[in-house]
This record gives C-alpha cells, sequence and structure tokens, in this order.
C-alpha cells in the first residue's frame, strides 16, 4: 500500500493562490502554511508549521471554536472576522476566516482573505450585478421610448402640413427634440446592435490611439504621460469597443480637469501593468491586463460616487450620463471590469480584462 503524500507536496498548489491558507490538524497544530500567509506574518514556513495557529489570532478560542465544529460535522464551512497577528509589521491583520475540513479526517483549511480584497470583491460583485440590470433596464427603457417617439414626430410633421406658418416654429420644436431623444435611444441601444468584432488587440495601440484623439480635442495645458509595460501580451478582443471605452474615460477625465487645464497644469497618466493571479468578475485568473487612466482633477463627487456607471447619472452640467455605462458594457464583453478609485487630486479607472 502507498503511504499518503507529504503535507508539503499534497498542498504544493495553495503556493499558487493570492490569499492566505493554512492546512492544519484538529488540535490547531499547523500542518502546512502556504507562502501568501509566511509573507503576511513575516516568519518562515518552516517556523510557522508545528506551531499552534491559533496562538497567531488576537481571540484564539474563536479558531479553536470553529475547529472543533467542522470536526464534529455542526457545519461544512465556517465564517466570522477575526485579527491575524503579524510579525513583520506589529500591527493585527483584519481578515475574513473560512474554515472547512478536507477529504482527511481531522484535517481542516483555514482560509484568510483580508478584509480590504473581501471589502473589493464584493464591490466587485455589485458592479457586475448592478450593470447587468443597468443593460437590461435600459435596453427595454430605450425600446419603450423608441416606439412613441415615431408616432410623435410623424404627427408632427403631417400637423405642420396643415398650420399657418406662424405657427410652424412650434412643430419644429416638436420635431428638434424628438431627434435629440432619437439619438440618445440610438446611443444607449448602440452596444447592443453592433455585432463584437473580434481580433488581435494590442493594448498599447488602442492607448496611442486614445491619447491621439484627446491631444487633438486638448492641445494646450495638458501633460500625457505613458507609463507601459511593453511585455504585456496582445489578446483577442475588439479594439474598436475598447477604444471607445478608453476614450469615454480618458475624456471624461479632461473635462473635470478643465480648470487645470486652463491653469496648465492638468495631467493625464495611462499605466499598462500584469496582474497575476486575480479573481474578479466571480472567477480567477492567472493573468490579466490592469489599464489604469489616472487623472489629477477635482476627484468624483461623494454624491455620486456609488452610481458613476449608472445609466444617465453624470457629474458635469449637460452631460449625457452615457459614457461610463457604455466602457462598462464594453468592457464586460470582453469578461473584464471598470473600477473607479478617487480622491482630490488622484481618481484612477482601473480597466481590468483576461489575459490568454
Amino acid at each position: 500500500m502507498t503511504p499518503p503524500a507529504s503535507p508539503p507536496s499534497r498542498f504544493q498548489s495553495l503556493d499558487l493562490l493570492a490569499t492566505l491558507v493554512a492546512v492544519v490538524a484538529g488540535d490547531g497544530s499547523v500542518l502546512f502554511a502556504n507562502s501568501a500567509l509566511e509573507d503576511a506574518l513575516g516568519i518562515s514556513r518552516r517556523t510557522i508549521e508545528g506551531s499552534n495557529f491559533p496562538h497567531c489570532f488576537t481571540e484564539p478560542q474563536n479558531l479553536q471554536n470553529a475547529l472543533e465544529g467542522a470536526r464534529t460535522n455542526e457545519f461544512a464551512a465556517l465564517r466570522y472576522d477575526a485579527w491575524l497577528l503579524r510579525t513583520s509589521s506589529g500591527e493585527p491583520l483584519p481578515v475574513h476566516v473560512v474554515v472547512a475540513q478536507t477529504d482527511q479526517p481531522s484535517e481542516f483549511v483555514v482560509e484568510l482573505l483580508p478584509l480590504e480584497a473581501q471589502a473589493r470583491q464584493d464591490r466587485e460583485e455589485r458592479l457586475i450585478d448592478q450593470a447587468q440590470a443597468n443593460k437590461e433596464l435600459i435596453r427595454n427603457l430605450a425600446h419603450e421610448i423608441k416606439n412613441p417617439l415615431g408616432g410623435i414626430r410623424g404627427a408632427a410633421q403631417l400637423l405642420e402640413m396643415e398650420i399657418s406658418k406662424d405657427l410652424k416654429e412650434y412643430t419644429q420644436v416638436i420635431i428638434h427634440e424628438a431627434d435629440r431623444l432619437q439619438t440618445l435611444v440610438d446611443r444607449l441601444l448602440a452596444p447592443h446592435r453592433r455585432p463584437h468584432v473580434v481580433g488581435d488587440v494590442n493594448i498599447h495601440e488602442v492607448c496611442e490611439r486614445v491619447r491621439s484623439l484627446i491631444l487633438a480635442e486638448f492641445p494646450r495645458g495638458l501633460k500625457v504621460v505613458r507609463e507601459y509595460d511593453t511585455s504585456i501580451p496582445e489578446f483577442r478582443g475588439d479594439r474598436e469597443q475598447l477604444i471607445q471605452a478608453v476614450l469615454n474615460i480618458a475624456h471624461n477625465a479632461c473635462q473635470a480637469l478643465a480648470d487645470r487645464i486652463a491653469a496648465g497644469d492638468a495631467e493625464l497618466v495611462f499605466r499598462t501593468r500584469i496582474a497575476r493571479q486575480v479573481t474578479f468578475g466571480k472567477q480567477r485568473y492567472r493573468l490579466a491586463l490592469e489599464l489604469h487612466v489616472i487623472d489629477n482633477g477635482p476627484g468624483v463627487p461623494d454624491s455620486i460616487r456609488d452610481r458613476i456607471f449608472f445609466p444617465l447619472v453624470s457629474g458635469r452640467e449637460g452631460g449625457s450620463g452615457l459614457g461610463l455605462t457604455l466602457a462598462q458594457t464594453f468592457v464586460q464583453q470582453h469578461h473584464g471590469l471598470i473600477e473607479c478609485d478617487s480622491v482630490p487630486e488622484r481618481t484612477d479607472f482601473k480597466i481590468l480584462i483576461p489575459l490568454p
């Protein structure tokens, strides 16, 4: 009979995870600690393994109770929040703890998610659900508006043929406003009508195209900084959709930078990076593109910060409120996501797209 593999080889794949993971025995002793946990605690794996894992927390009894509950099959997995003690910084780390039993008796996996990461994951899930709801709302609302618009315009044209010349000014107002609403509806429906044209995309060609368009519109007072990671590979996608998505974000940034452009110290940064072992959109990816569009403007107003990707929400007088909604739609059609982090003098829109 072949003896079971030793814990280090059995759990070696856990080193690939970005989350903090320990495999512990029923008495709380550590059988295996992945490299992420090693880094977080600031001590070597050799020191961690064999130690009493509950003592790595400010309240050891909580983990001990969780292990006992898992051992007696009171639950399949238990979750709670705790504080992890760290030798490296001395400051406890707030974490979300998940305890689950393995397929071996009295052996448990303890996964620790820093609460900041947990909050980010929750935020991403809300963004995805929100974008899906927005898409359905936009499509249904646009179709409901579109049908009567044609009738209103047609009736105004017929009326114009029957009334005196001095009253035609009013029918022209009706026709003009109907056309304006028609244009808005067409913009709302555009992402759902246009076929997804897939080809090889070089993200830096996308950024350069957007850069040239932005500088043509804002030739003075704006500095565009390029910080490219040239090792990022090409990927399959719709180049025109991505250009439009990045352009919408960059154009919004430039409009927010109006005062700084006038003063001559406005700055827009395009930064590309590769993210490894990242989770977004409820999936984990080995590699992902990170494209940051960063400006030194006043920041997103607090009143709309949680709603900036909603349709028809704009922080600018006269804005349509569609630019970021369409950008999010285009990026999500590439299985990606757009996030926003904004404080005064630094707003960072981050586009995440999986790489092959």
